[in-house]
């Protein structure tokens, strides 16, 4: 191979092998060494890929030419999905080319939008059942029951304003996943949102919620009525899980951890029950809950802090969740301040 192939080979960024007519690897560029290691040249395929479909795709290249393809799915260092693809080696000389370009996102987002559909079936089935269930009842045994039809009613309510929120949370989600990519443009001062929030939560649900709003907290460039929703739904969660005792705290602070840019460190904690650690990691996934009969009995989507994460996300922060069994929970939101070098 000369110098300009191989110099074309190593740029590439999906891993290629170069192998003979016997199957050794002679050729490896950058991208297949950080996959497959270093001692996969000089040595049979089969040492580094052990694959069956994947060296059974290989051989048949080798023995008839033309072209093969396979999945393969390697779990070490950390499980990737690869498009591998053999051909006969360029120029008619004996052996292969194998070309693996990695497909792990392409199989993720696939199991995404396949779970997605599945939760938002099943969140939907459940009420739907219950409002067909009562109606066919109000139309025959109930039909003259007025008690019974009071009491159905109310429980038909209950169950078309739970889809109601899924369908609104939905459409939220959507929304702001959207838009992600685009950071928001306008300076906002955080200390009147976090008033507002804090007193029209407590009002409604006759839960005082104590502040602690340090002076000089910086102002952030942000979407007033999506950071709105950020806090609402923090300050939300906390008062049906956490209790009487729930705080907002907010202070500037010099460098956001992970970011380390200044910015405003804004904190949403309750003395509740407290969550599971094991459960701390998948707080933002869609519709997963850690109470799961609990966050159903309160009306929750399972959708709230995912829309909190990706709000976050767009604000380029960082969203932080602490807690233990027993001891409460913390979420904090870190925003950059509004002066700082904006995000790539």
């Amino acid at each position: 191979m000369n110098n300009l192939a191989t110099d074309i080979l190593d740029s590439l960024p999906d891993p290629v092998l170069l192998l003979d007519a016997g199957r050794i690897v002679t050729r490896a560029n950058p991208a297949a060494r950080a996959v497959l290691g270093d001692l996969a040249i000089g040595r049979d395929l089969s040492h580094s890929l052990r694959h069956p479909d994947a060296l059974a795709a290989v051989d048949g290249v080798l023995s008839e030419g033309g072209y093969r393809g396979v999945e393969v799915a390697l779990p070490v260092p950390t499980e990737r999905a690869y498009d591998l693809q053999a051909v006969a080696a360029p120029g008619g000389e004996p052996g292969a080319l194998v070309i693996m370009r990695d497909v792990t996102a392409v199989r993720q987002n696939e199991r995404m939008r396949a779970d997605f559909v599945s939760n938002v079936s099943h969140e939907l089935r459940s009420p739907l059942a219950t409002l067909i269930g009562f109606i066919e009842t109000l139309r025959g045994p109930a039909a003259d029951d007025p008690d019974a039809r009071t009491r159905f009613l109310a429980i038909m309510d209950a169950e078309a304003a739970r889809m109601s929120r899924l369908v609104d949370d939905l459409l939220s989600l959507a929304r702001v996943e959207s838009r992600e990519h685009i950071q928001p443009e306008t300076a906002l001062e955080l200390g009147p949102l976090l008033k507002d929030v804090a007193e029209a939560l407590a009002a409604r649900s006759d839960v005082p919620v104590a502040l602690d709003i340090a002076d000089g907290l910086p102002a952030v460039l942000g979407d007033r009525d999506e950071l709105t929703q950020v806090f609402e739904n923090l300050l939300d969660n906390a008062i049906k899980y956490g209790g009487d005792d729930v705080r907002l705290e907010a202070a500037a602070v010099a460098r956001i951890p992970g970011i380390g840019l200044p910015g405003a460190c804004i904190a949403v904690a309750d003395a509740g029950p407290g969550i599971d650690g094991a459960d701390l990691p998948r707080l933002t996934e869609r519709f997963y809950r850690a109470d799961k009969a609990r966050s159903r009995s309160l009306g929750g989507t399972g959708l709230g802090l995912a829309i909190v994460k990706h709000i976050v996300n767009r604000h380029r922060g960082r969203l932080v969740a602490s807690s233990a069994l027993g001891q409460g929970s913390r979420f904090t939101v870190h925003l950059p301040s509004a002066d700082s070098p904006p995000a790539p």
